[in-house]
């Protein structure tokens, strides 16, 4: 009997459309996985077996399902994205517990693509940090779970580094998909903006939050972009040469790189530079105040979406982000700053296609009750570790985490790739490349 677990969505999509497997099987095997695995690894915080199981019938009695890009392919959900029939939670105490009547645009057409919900992810409350820990749950790294996931989309990215999904959706607002992918091993694409449905909390963390995939292989990021886009992303039959820069300099003064990330980024390069791309050493031009209008753009967008929720219910380090935030929230809305960071990019995106990076500075904080630490901790940790992500949210282009070589303690390091607006299509061949030139491990070891 063949075992679906750890085989790609496009591997069981194209088994379900000919006949060589059905939903249920594929969806009753990832559902072992998780009962057998998410005590360890903590991505879950709603697991919906008898519900998916029921929907993999019905994709099953489908009358296009030969046609269906996502025909029976298990779809874990991030906690902050409607899911009809199921609650919101968002990682807190202070959300309703009610289900929502409708699902989102993104879960909505990745479902009409014959893929199945089988739960809903653990996140940090309200999404606002780069681990994810709280009330409902902490998500850990399956390459090492004394680690975090990192957040906000951790259990997003547990569930498929440890085989319990094939793929995952998620958003990002300041690196919340490209942290937890850097840290588990997958790919983690945030697109540009308006080029995949938002609709995040109370106005997508003004307009920086963008909904993306999280996936073992380029192929399967290919294909859920596609959905998510509503766009034929096909993948060109020829490599195209690129412009590409890299550089491994921390936009925030004070932060470094530690060896390994800045050695991947280095390694990456090299890499593409012997397949023919123009590839040269080039800093971009950070402003010094990069620091401070990410904190504030972080914060102020924290503030909206406690708006409304009892205090007393949430976090203390949320409520410090929140009352921090509020301060902002006007100047932020007006946008001179992320205009001003476009503008001073912009040459350089005009010199350069695409930008390599490290993904991350250092390697994850441990698995720990951060929501129960006080805020200027955990502001710290998150800033140390990932510096790299906010910049791109702020500009409102695409960026991407891409798995490439190991740390020193045998979990996945990555790299980043930046483009211009409209380049997912240019990123994800690149990304493709370094797959096949650097091939990486797909699923966590765990037994």
């Amino acid at each position: 009997m063949t075992n679906w677990v750890g085989r790609t969505a496009t591997e069981i999509a194209a088994a379900v459309r000919e006949k060589r497997a059905t939903p249920r099987e594929v969806v009753a095997e990832h559902l072992a996985r998780i009962e057998l695995l998410d005590a360890r690894v903590g991505a879950f915080r709603r697991l919906r077996a008898k519900e998916a199981l029921a929907e993999a019938e019905e994709v099953a009695a489908r009358a296009d399902l030969a046609e269906l890009p996502l025909a029976g392919v298990p779809l874990a959900v991030k906690d902050n994205l409607a899911v009809q029939g199921e609650s919101t939670r968002l990682g807190s105490a202070a959300t309703p517990d009610t289900p929502a009547d409708h699902d989102h645009v993104t879960v909505a057409r990745l479902r009409a693509a014959g893929a199945i919900v089988v739960g809903l992810t653990n996140v940090p409350e309200l999404c606002v940090f780069g681990t994810t820990e709280g009330v409902h749950g902490t998500a850990r790294n399956p390459w090492d779970t004394t680690r975090t996931a990192g957040g906000s989309s951790g259990g997003s990215a547990a569930a498929v580094a440890a085989g319990m999904v094939p793929i995952a959706l998620g958003n990002d607002g300041m690196g919340s998909l490209r942290i937890p992918a850097a840290n588990c091993g997958l790919i983690g694409l945030k697109p540009g903006f308006g080029t995949i449905p938002a609709g995040i909390g109370n106005g997508d963390w003004f307009g920086m939050s963008e909904n993306g995939p999280l996936a073992t292989t380029v192929e399967d990021a290919r294909l859920m972009f596609s959905i998510l886009a509503a766009t034929e992303v096909v993948r060109s039959p020829e490599p195209v040469t690129r412009t590409i820069a890299v550089s491994v300099r921390s936009p925030l003064l004070g932060v470094t790189i530690s060896r390994p990330y800045a050695t991947a980024a280095r390694e990456a390069a090299q890499l593409l530079a012997e397949a023919g791309h123009r590839v040269r050493r080039a800093d971009p031009p950070y402003p010094l105040w990069l620091g401070t209008t990410s904190l504030a753009h972080w914060t102020a967008g924290t503030a909206v979406d406690a708006a409304g929720l009892d205090p007393r219910q949430l976090t203390r380090r949320t409520r410090v982000h929140a009352t921090v935030g509020r301060r902002f929230v006007a100047s932020v809305r007006r946008g001179a700053r992320r205009e001003q960071l476009r503008t001073r990019m912009e040459p350089f995106f005009a010199e350069h296609e695409v930008l390599l990076t490290p993904a991350l500075a250092r390697r994850a904080p441990t698995a720990a009750n951060w929501h129960e630490r006080g805020w200027l901790r955990n502001l710290l940790a998150n800033t140390n570790y990932s510096p790299l992500t906010p910049p791109w949210n702020l500009t409102g282009w695409p960026a991407m985490a891409v798995p490439f070589g190991t740390l020193p303690s045998g979990a996945p390091c990555a790299v980043q790739l930046v483009g211009r607006p409209g380049s997912e299509t240019d990123l994800l061949a690149l990304a493709g490349q370094l797959e096949e030139l650097r091939p990486w491990r797909r699923t966590a070891p765990l037994a």
